[in-house]
This record gives structure tokens, C-alpha cells and sequence, in this order.
């Protein structure tokens, strides 16, 4: 009965001791599903977000006439990418979701991202939906506002940069106007290990 015990302590005792070694635990504040949304890309390629399965990827909502928010928070983005392709994190994607569909065109996102040294081979900016699609949307799978009012070319959003899994589950937020790349970087790592 001793050696039992013994044994069943080493057990527990290894257990420990290799959870500790297993690397970062995965972000898991939040279990949101990210629904079905069929849009087009900056140059024009049909995006949905089905085609992200797999993937590992950051997503945040602008639109390109923003006088406020958006600026800051694509060069934010932008230097997140940086960041986590110097430190050999090749297998992210950023998906940035227009919240002005009628005004984003692929042309007019293509010229906005022009104005910031990001790499669009792994950023994808999407509109092609209408404005009640991208309201409900955000609110269903991002829980975060988007509004449009018909008094202003200028739309409320959320500003936080989303984390996705490959099962499209978002666990976690950040926030887009005061990024913590350390903790964006150490979550992204930790899903694709």
C-alpha cells in the first residue's frame, strides 16, 4: 500500500513538473465563434471567413476615412507584424474588417494601406457586405459595436485587435491603441506550438 502511494506521488509529482515545461499556456478569455461573413479583399479577391480555418490570425475593424482611431491603430498593427516576423513568427494573418462597406472599396482600402509599411501578403482588408451585415457581425462574433450614423461619414467601433485560433474561435483581445506586442507575440506563439 505504501509503494502506492508513493508511486500515485511521483505521478502527481512528474505531472506538475512537466505542465510547468510545456511552454505558454494559450489564451482563453473568451470562446467566441467567429460567424460566416463572404466579403472581398484590397485587391479585389473573394475573402469569407470559412477560408481562415487553420489559421492563426489577428483581426480589428477600421475604415479608411477615419479622422480618430484608425490611423493609430493600423500602424499599431503594423507593428505587431513587424515585431512577430523578428521574432520568426511567419504563420499569422491579419484581417482587417472595413466598418464603411459602402465607402471601402478594394481601391480605396488598397490606397489606405499604401500609406503604412505593412506586408498585405498576410493582411487582408475586407468590405463587398453591406452596413447592417458588418453591424451584426461585429456584434455577433467580436462583441463589439460598430455604428454607422446617417449624419456623419464617421463610424463608431470597437478598438481592440482580436486574437483567432485555427478552429476560428476567438480567445482573446487587445487593446489597438496601446498594444502589448510582448503578450500579442508570447499568445500568437503559444497557439502555433
Amino acid at each position: 500500500m505504501k509503494n502506492i502511494h508513493i508511486g500515485l506521488g511521483i505521478v502527481l509529482l512528474l505531472a506538475v513538473l512537466m505542465s510547468g515545461c510545456s511552454g505558454k499556456e494559450k489564451p482563453n478569455d473568451f470562446d467566441w465563434k467567429v460567424g460566416a461573413l463572404s466579403a472581398v479583399d484590397q485587391s479585389g479577391n473573394a475573402f469569407a471567413t470559412g477560408s481562415m480555418a487553420g489559421k492563426v490570425w489577428l483581426a480589428d475593424f477600421i475604415f479608411t476615412s477615419c479622422t480618430t482611431v484608425c490611423p493609430p491603430m493600423t500602424y499599431n498593427m503594423t507593428q505587431i507584424q513587424d515585431m512577430l516576423k523578428a521574432k520568426g513568427i511567419q504563420d499569422v494573418e491579419i484581417v482587417s474588417f472595413s466598418v464603411d462597406p459602402h465607402v471601402d472599396t478594394p481601391e480605396k482600402l488598397t490606397q489606405y494601406i499604401g500609406k503604412y509599411k505593412a506586408d498585405t501578403s498576410s493582411w487582408r482588408l475586407v468590405t463587398g457586405y453591406d452596413q447592417k451585415t458588418i453591424e451584426q457581425f461585429s456584434r455577433e462574433s467580436f462583441k463589439t459595436l460598430v455604428l454607422k450614423t446617417e449624419d456623419s461619414d464617421q463610424v463608431t467601433h470597437g478598438t481592440s485587435f482580436f486574437l483567432i485560433d485555427q478552429t476560428g474561435t476567438v480567445l482573446t483581445k487587445y487593446d489597438g491603441l496601446e498594444p502589448d506586442h510582448d503578450k500579442i507575440a508570447a499568445d500568437v506563439q503559444a497557439l502555433l506550438d
